[in-house]
């Protein structure tokens, strides 16, 4: 009776844990960010915007939870990068009304005439990725990245710090970030 009983309650044991694996399971796949596999296809072995920066930037924008393409998380990548450079050029233009350092202010002269050229461009990359001009949008989003790295280090010769170095960082990562979905879009 002992053999009978210690096999049962080994069974029940065994089913317990297999029951309690295949819930755990379950809530772990429920878990799992449908931008995740996105991600690390476009941010994982990048070296400009990573998976975390993929997750938190599309992330920020509720379209991308219906997001059934490549393409459609691209222009979603493409108007935040919009939205960035337009905030980025409105606090230069503050920043230059305002005055300040002179090294500052000369520095942030060639970045007002950097982010000022590419809000001009962003509604025809935005046009480009839609109508499925895939080079020509990516060529116009290099030149972002370019002119966000260029703001940045003409205050790094500067020896300056600079006042907008969280925002030419983000528009760089943007527009790779929307450069890298447009290599994977059909």
């Amino acid at each position: 009776m002992k053999v009978t009983m210690l096999g049962s309650i080994s069974s029940v044991v065994l089913l317990f844990v297999l029951l309690f694996s295949a819930t755990d399971n379950s809530k772990v796949k429920a878990d799992v960010d449908p931008l995740l596999p996105t991600c690390k296809t476009v941010g994982g072995g990048s070296m400009y915007a990573g998976i975390d920066f993929c997750m938190a930037a599309l992330g920020s924008d509720k379209r991308s939870r219906g997001a059934e393409s490549y393409r459609s998380l691209s222009i979603i990548a493409v108007d935040l990068l919009t939205a960035n450079v337009t905030s980025t050029a409105t606090k230069i233009d503050g920043l230059l009304q305002k005055g300040g350092d002179a090294t500052t202010i000369k520095c942030l002269q060639p970045c007002q005439a950097l982010y000022r050229e590419i809000v001009k461009r962003r509604p025809g990359c935005a046009a480009a990725v839609k109508n499925g001009s895939f080079k020509e949008a990516q060529a116009e989003l290099q030149k972002s990245a370019a002119a966000a790295k260029e703001c940045d280090s003409g205050f790094r010769n500067g020896h300056v710090t600079s006042p907008v170095a969280v925002e030419d960082d983000n528009a760089f990562k943007l527009a790779k970030l929307a450069d890298g979905l447009l290599d994977h879009a059909t």
